[in-house]
């Protein structure tokens, strides 16, 4: 339960404002009336990135050695505190139309958007971190869906009202914290031995 809930409450948090959530209020907007297909495609996309991140989490998990597992996992975790401190743009590209529908649309743009994203480098960090990777892949999916479904339904309403500048720093404080925990050698329970 704790790997579930640990990367619910950071992908969550670290995707407000990010470029997919920005793709979901384009999506939601080329695709007007179509919000299911597009939650649709974002939740197919997101649940094949994430299940191939948590994946390659785990994997290295089992080929690295824990103490330099540890290290990198923490110093990873830091790095995406400073990461979510970036506001994320969302490039001219993205915009075009297209033939293929809104499910179909949506699942290619924001599987290509989510690659290298920091979620799902924080889903593969997860992945190293804890056991279950269905529980990681579940959480961070259910993440993205906190995210980016609001994102959908809401528009350009919810980006006027929620404070995304602020959100950054939670999301950031958070890997902060759970990246220094990693380096203190604080036990999560699920993860990696002793880590």
């Amino acid at each position: 339960m704790e790997a579930f809930l640990a990367s619910l409450g950071m992908v969550a948090l670290a995707e407000m404002g990010d470029k997919t959530q920005l793709l979901s209020f384009v999506m939601a907007a080329r695709f007007r009336g179509q919000h299911a297909a597009v939650i649709a495609g974002i939740f197919v996309a997101t649940i094949a990135n994430h299940l191939v991140a948590a994946s390659v989490g785990g994997w290295v998990a089992s080929h690295v050695d824990p103490d330099i597992m540890r290290w990198v996992l923490g110093l990873s975790f830091l790095a995406f505190a400073a990461w979510a401190l970036i506001p994320d743009t969302l490039d001219e590209k993205d915009h075009r139309p297209s033939r293929y529908g809104a499910f179909l649309t949506t699942t290619i743009l924001f599987f290509l958007a989510e690659m290298g994203d920091k979620t799902q480098l924080a889903t593969v960090a997860l992945g190293a971190q804890y056991a279950s990777l269905a529980a990681v892949a579940a959480g961070t999916t259910l993440g993205m869906m906190v995210a980016n479904v609001p994102a959908v339904l809401l528009g350009e309403t919810l980006a006027k009202r929620f404070p995304l500048s602020r959100m950054r720093f939670v999301a950031a404080a958070l890997f902060a914290v759970f990246g220094a925990l990693i380096l203190l050698k604080v036990n999560f329970g699920l993860g990696l031995g002793g880590m």
